[in-house]
């Protein structure tokens, strides 16, 4: 299995990376934040295909102290439509990749290379601040309920990356990706994909998957070179 379905991936990413909240209500899934991004943040149809109406979801958000904010897949035209008219402006299309866990594993030992960390580590925290990384995606990770771990890839004994990976039954999803600037294409990247999917396989996961921006050119090269295939796209519009 290298294809998901676009449901399949969101209730994966669902799982691995949680809202503090999610309600479904007015035909939507309302997603609290709580400080965690758009990936949390963001209202979705509660039935792929449905057009709900987009005032109670607004409202809805308001009350939380969230500016209006939904996610659209490609296969979502009428809903894409129905907030264009309302308004809402296209924000950050994302590329979904996914691979057989099996084509990204590396048999050669890890250990030194990528380093798996299971217990809060200042360091670690301090890479993924560095990139934008802070406290309420790390509550985030803190909510996943499933087999997770973080891990940190070492160039020349020195730390360079760090990453989030967790699953959700047979889908392992790799998240915060983040590489210090100073060791960007030096293989930081590739290692931690290597690192979650060998993780991954011994949780007995068959696909990884991720999704990245597709503004991160470099990022989007790498997965591909690595020999993830597109899977899928969404955006989010934002309010006016």
């Amino acid at each position: 299995m290298s294809a998901l379905e676009p449901a399949r991936y969101h209730a994966a990413v669902d799982a691995t990376w949680p809202a503090a909240e999610l309600l479904t209500r007015a035909g939507w899934v309302l997603r609290r934040g709580a400080g965690g991004g758009q990936r949390v943040s963001a209202a979705s149809a509660g039935t792929p295909g449905a057009t709900p109406g987009i005032a109670a979801a607004a409202a809805a958000m308001a009350r939380w102290g969230q500016k209006p904010l939904f996610r659209v897949d490609a296969s979502e035209p009428a809903l894409d439509a129905a907030l264009e008219g309302a308004g809402f402006r296209v924000h950050d299309p994302v590329l979904v990749f996914a691979a057989p866990v099996a084509a990204l594993t590396d048999p050669a030992d890890e250990t030194a290379r990528v380093i798996r960390v299971s217990t809060p580590l200042a360091l670690v925290e301090e890479i993924w601040a560095a990139g934008g990384i802070g406290p309420g995606r790390l509550a985030v990770m803190a909510r996943a309920a499933g087999p997770k771990i973080v891990l940190m890839a070492r160039l020349g004994d020195r730390p360079a990356g760090v990453a989030f990976v967790a699953c959700d039954r047979e889908v392992a999803m790799l998240h915060a990706v983040e590489v210090l600037t100073h060791h960007r294409r030096g293989g930081a990247g590739r290692m931690l994909l290597s690192g979650a999917a060998n993780w991954a396989a011994e949780q007995g996961a068959q696909t990884l998957a991720l999704a990245v921006t597709a503004a991160n050119a470099p990022a989007v090269a790498l997965y591909r070179a690595a020999g993830m295939a597109e899977t899928g796209r969404y955006h989010y519009r934002a309010g006016p």
